[in-house]
């Protein structure tokens, strides 16, 4: 018998922050790794040093992001999961076209990760039960809403829906799950006074960093049974 070739783990948005973290993480454990991102970071260069494929994409267009899942195709013939973590974070403000805020919202949000499950689903089918994985990541606000960031609030909620969907389109083959953050970690330029009103949104009053998402994620591709769930991963932010 042929040797069994590993099947890449898909990330979206892998440049920065918990992408980031996600891909090195699967790096480290011999798996394959995809990347997309929006803009080339220095980090992106260290992904391919250590053997990511790392392909550029602008989701902003529907023909950007089929252009996206031919170009996956093309490096595979199977995927082990996908991850949708490429975001963005656009509040209303007075002088932007609130439809265009929404339009974007939903574009990245909503529309990528709907067309990318259904041109890659031939890539995650066909591994037997429970062998192929979709994760969206959606947001704690999916629970409580957001007055300054609606329409980013409103995607992520439309994110948490599409999971129970395709959830149920993709079983058993396949499961589909959603993690839902809130603080995970503070950006550099992120003040003392800032980093202590944060924390005190909280009721665990610490910033976790990623290797609580990624704890999860692993639980999750090593599932055979859980799917069309939400996680929270928001130190009981919700319940303040």
């Amino acid at each position: 018998m042929g040797e069994r070739v590993t099947r890449p783990v898909l990330i979206t948005g892998g440049g920065r922050r918990i992408g980031l973290a996600l891909a090195h993480h699967f790096l480290n454990l011999q798996q394959p790794v995809i990347v997309s991102y929006r803009t080339r970071y220095a980090a992106i260069d260290g992904l391919e040093r250590a053997g990511a494929r790392c392909i550029a994409a602008d989701f902003s267009t529907d023909n950007g992001i089929l252009a996206f899942a031919e170009t996956v195709k093309a490096h595979t013939d199977g995927l082990r999961a996908v991850l949708h973590n490429a975001s963005a974070w656009i509040p209303e403000k007075s002088a932007t076209s609130l439809s265009s805020v929404m339009q974007q919202m939903m574009q990245i949000h909503v529309n990528a990760p709907y067309l990318l499950n259904h041109a890659l689903e031939p890539l995650l089918r066909g591994q037997g039960h429970a062998g192929g994985d979709i994760i969206h990541f959606t947001d704690y606000v999916v629970e409580k809403g957001s007055d300054k960031h609606i329409a980013y609030a409103a995607s992520k909620a439309a994110l948490d829906n599409m999971t129970r969907s395709f959830a149920r389109k993709l079983a058993p083959e396949v499961k589909v799950n959603a993690i839902a953050p809130a603080l995970i970690l503070f950006n550099e330029s992120d003040d003392a006074q800032y980093r202590q009103e944060a924390l005190n949104k909280s009721l665990m009053k610490v910033a976790p960093g990623e290797k609580e998402i990624i704890d999860l994620v692993d639980y999750l591709l090593t599932s055979c049974y859980v799917t069309g769930r939400s996680f929270g991963v928001d130190g009981g932010r919700p319940l303040r």
